[in-house]
C-alpha cells in the first residue's frame, strides 16, 4: 500500500493528464457524430487486431490438439471404410462383424537411410498394440509391428531387405509381391508379374488383402516403369510409394478382429 502511495505521488502529473485526455476524448466523441464515428472506427480496429493475434496464438497452442482431434477422425474414417469393404449378404445382418480397426499413433523414430530400416512409435500393449499389426501413413503402407512395449511399438519399415507385401494392380487384379531393393526410398520393385500382364505408366497399387496384416484396398504406390524379363516370363515394375517415408509422423496402426482364429487356421493346414 505504501509503494502504492509513493507512486501516485511521484507520477501524479502524467497520472493526471492520462486522465484528463481521456475525459476529453470521450467528451468530444459524445458531443460531435464524426468524432464519435472515427473514434469508434479507431477502437474497433485496435481491438480487432488485438483479437487476432490473440486467436493466431490461441490457435498455434492448441495445434496438438486440434491434430490428435484429426487423427481419431481419420481412424474412424478408415474403420468405416474396411467396414465398407467387408460388406456381404447375410441373412441375420446386413453387415459383417467388423474385422479391421485403427489406432492414431504418432512416430517417434523413423530412418529411411539404412539397408533395414525402421520405425518407432508412441503406442504400445497398453493401447492394444502387438506384434504383426500393421502401419499406415495417411497416404498409403508404411510397416509391420516386431517389437512391442508398454508404451511404444517398433515397426519393420517397408523400406527393410525382409519387408514383403502381397499387392494387387488395381486396373487388372493382378496379384503380385512387391520388394525394397535399398537405395531411393520413394521406390520399391513389384516382381513376378506374368509376361502377359503390361502394367502402364500411372497404374495403382494396392494391397491385395491375402494376408492378416492390411485389408484390401490400402494405397500402396503407382507404377514408374516396367522392367521386362530378358528371359521373357516374369516382370519386374518399378513402383513409386504413396507413403511419402522421409516425412512420416501421423500414422495408424492396423488391428485385426479374426487374426488369432485366421492363424489357428494356418496352424492346423501348416500341420496336415
Amino acid at each position: 500500500m505504501y509503494n502504492l502511495i509513493r507512486f501516485l505521488q511521484k507520477h501524479n502529473f502524467i497520472i493526471l493528464f492520462v486522465f484528463l485526455e481521456a475525459l476529453a476524448l470521450v467528451m468530444l466523441s459524445r458531443s460531435h457524430t464524426f468524432h464519435r464515428a472515427a473514434l469508434n472506427h479507431r477502437t474497433n480496429t485496435i481491438a480487432g487486431s488485438v483479437y487476432h493475434i490473440n486467436s493466431d496464438i490461441t490457435n498455434y497452442f492448441s495445434l496438438q490438439q486440434q491434430n490428435t482431434r484429426l487423427q481419431q477422425q481419420n481412424a474412424d474414417l478408415l474403420r468405416k471404410l474396411a467396414l465398407v469393404q467387408e460388406m456381404i449378404p447375410d441373412p441375420d445382418s446386413a453387415l459383417r462383424s467388423q474385422i479391421f480397426d485403427f489406432v492414431p499413433a504418432r512416430v517417434i523414430n523413423n530412418t529411411v537411410d539404412l539397408r533395414n530400416n525402421y520405425i518407432i512409435i508412441n503406442k504400445g500393449f497398453r493401447d492394444g498394440v502387438s506384434k504383426d499389426m500393421g502401419i499406415v501413413s495417411p497416404d498409403g503402407v508404411a510397416g509391420i509391428i516386431i517389437g512391442v512395449s508398454e508404451h511404444y511399438a517398433t515397426a519393420m519399415s517397408l523400406l527393410h531387405k525382409h519387408a514383403t507385401l502381397s499387392v494387387r494392380f488395381l486396373n487388372n487384379d493382378q496379384i503380385a509381391n512387391l520388394h525394397w531393393r535399398g537405395g531411393d526410398y520413394h521406390y520399391a520393385e513389384v516382381v513376378d508379374i506374368p509376361s502377359h500382364v503390361i502394367p502402364n505408366e500411372g497404374d495403382t497399387i494396392v494391397t491385395s488383402g491375402h494376408s492378416f496384416v492390411f485389408p484390401e484396398g490400402l494405397m500402396v504406390g503407382t507404377v514408374a516403369e516396367l522392367i521386362e524379363s530378358e528371359r521373357g516370363n516374369l516382370n519386374t515394375a518399378r513402383v513409386k510409394f504413396q507413403t511419402n517415408f522421409g516425412k512420416l509422423r501421423n500414422v495408424y496402426v492396423v488391428k485385426n478382429a479374426h487374426r488369432n482364429e485366421l492363424d489357428a487356421l494356418s496352424t492346423i493346414k501348416t500341420n496336415e
